[in-house]
């Protein structure tokens, strides 16, 4: 009997040996922590390419597609769903299966590391602030006119009667018509008033921008993000760089409208300037006329300017302003008004 009960114990410890021993595998198994085994992360989808989109192109339902990655793979500035990106248009050239993430969509102006200038043009840098740059919140793939004003009686030139030859009279006499004739020596008509010189035209139109450059943003705006992804723009009179892409014989005319004017830049509708497919294409071309202080009175009803007689020397003490009709309260100085009657 002792014997049986010696071997009923020894049987019992090899089975606890081996429990324990299955329980130290699974323990391991699982990491070391006793727990169950967990799961892999589930996958994520992500909105890519579905064919190469050139700078300028609107996202279509045809241009995009998704893909499975893991969920440890996903860009923070990705996409899941090609809703959110469908419809926008594309800021840098994308090939097809590229990721489509937030810097595609809104452009990176804080730097640019490299220019891609289409065939058959020229890319030629232009400065302007927030005012004369739509609040600087150009993007590349956007289109603009350029407008330049010029101002300045020795950069107008003056339409001088006479003789291509002889040389322009110190004093030139009236035109046609009875109005004075501009003096190309002073910037004056005849009879001593000035004339307005400035000019402004629509130089250029249509052209696409191909890089922006703008100041690195500060922590407050990087921290506040914008409607589309990118960041708000606040009224802090930045500059902004924007290059654009021309034909060398409009290069030409916007480098002369830096020195010798000022450019601001319009932005077209994007609309405007997409084919049906989405692809960037040329914006259309609206001739215009340009406006001088002439077509203001002319076309847009602006008051020309009226000329104020003075008697000199005049009765009123200065700075009271002499009047061409009688004062319908009593003068300061007690004088009388001119053209009013002395007679009691």
């Amino acid at each position: 009997m002792k014997r049986s009960g010696n071997r009923l114990v020894l049987l019992v410890g090899i089975f606890l040996a081996v429990v324990a021993f299955v329980l130290i595998v699974v323990s391991f198994q699982n990491g070391g922590t006793g727990g169950p085994r967990t799961s892999a992360p589930p996958d994520a989808s992500v909105v890519v390419a579905a064919k190469d989109l050139p700078l300028g192109t609107k996202i279509t339902a045809d241009a995009v597609t998704t893909k499975t990655v893991k969920a440890g793979d996903k860009p923070g500035d990705s996409y899941s769903d090609p809703s959110m990106v469908i419809g926008q248009t594309v800021r840098t050239d994308v090939t097809n299966g590229q990721l489509i993430t937030s810097v595609v969509l809104t452009g990176s102006a804080g730097s640019i590391a490299d220019i891609k200038v289409p065939v058959g043009y020229v890319g030629i840098a232009v400065q302007v602030d927030q005012i004369t740059g739509v609040g600087t919140l150009i993007k590349p793939g956007d289109h603009v006119d350029v407008v330049t004003v010029i101002t300045g009686a020795d950069k107008i030139p003056l339409v001088v009667l006479g003789s291509p030859s002889a040389a322009p009279p110190a004093r030139a006499t009236a035109a046609p018509g009875g109005s004075p004739a501009p003096s190309a020596a002073t910037g004056f008509v005849a009879n001593g008033l000035p004339y307005n010189s400035t000019t402004v035209k629509t130089i250029v139109e249509g052209l696409q921008v191909i890089g922006t450059l703008l100041p690195p943003p500060t922590a407050a705006a990087s921290a506040e993000p914008g409607a589309s992804g990118g960041t708000t723009t606040s009224l802090n009179g930045q500059q902004e760089i924007v290059i654009l892409a021309a034909t060398p014989q409009q290069a030409e005319a916007i480098k002369f409208s830096q020195t010798d004017g000022i450019i601001s830049l319009v932005l077209r509708a994007t609309a405007d300037c997409q084919a049906k497919d989405g692809t960037a294409s040329p914006c259309p071309i609206i001739p215009t006329t340009g406006v001088t202080l002439r077509k203001m009175v002319d076309d847009f009803g602006v008051l020309p300017p009226q000329i104020i007689q003075v008697l000199m020397p005049t009765p009123y003490p200065s700075p009271f302003p002499s009047r061409l009709y009688p004062s319908p309260t009593p003068n300061p100085s007690g004088s009388v008004a001119p053209g009013a009657s002395t007679a009691p």
